[in-house]
């Protein structure tokens, strides 16, 4: 097994704070999955846990290589979490193309927050 991609990324929880307030209604359908929203939405601190699926979004991104590059947008990757409550990755259009051109492949995804500040790692490993 090899690594084919890594990426992280951090976010300032106040920025998605204020995207939150200011710009709901536009923001979250551009950025998150139903099911996103309906679960950060349950938590106390929701912005908390949009800042950390918008991090694992970017580390995405840079973990294939492309940021905003190629088409790829954030409506494409998803965070979900598995049975145990690990969040795991969910990838479909022009996203899961390009990380299908990897070859069979693993994502790994980490979160982690603070009240400030929210961060992501993700790691593409062969199979």
């Amino acid at each position: 097994m090899a690594i084919l991609g890594i990426g992280t990324d951090i976010v300032d929880v106040a920025r998605i704070e204020k995207l939150l307030r200011d710009k709901r209604d536009d923001f979250l359908p551009r950025v998150f999955s139903a099911q996103e929203v309906s679960y950060c939405d349950g938590k106390a601190a929701a912005a908390v846990h949009f800042a950390a699926r918008f991090a694992a979004k970017e580390a995405f991104m840079k973990a294939i290589g492309t940021g905003w590059a190629k088409g790829v947008g954030f409506s494409e990757i998803a965070v979900t979490n598995d049975p145990d409550g690990k969040p795991v990755l969910q990838v479909k259009g022009i996203a899961k193309d390009i990380l299908d051109g990897f070859g069979p492949s693993f994502l790994w995804l980490s979160l982690s927050h603070t009240k400030e500040y929210a961060m992501a790692m993700v790691v593409i490993e062969s199979k």
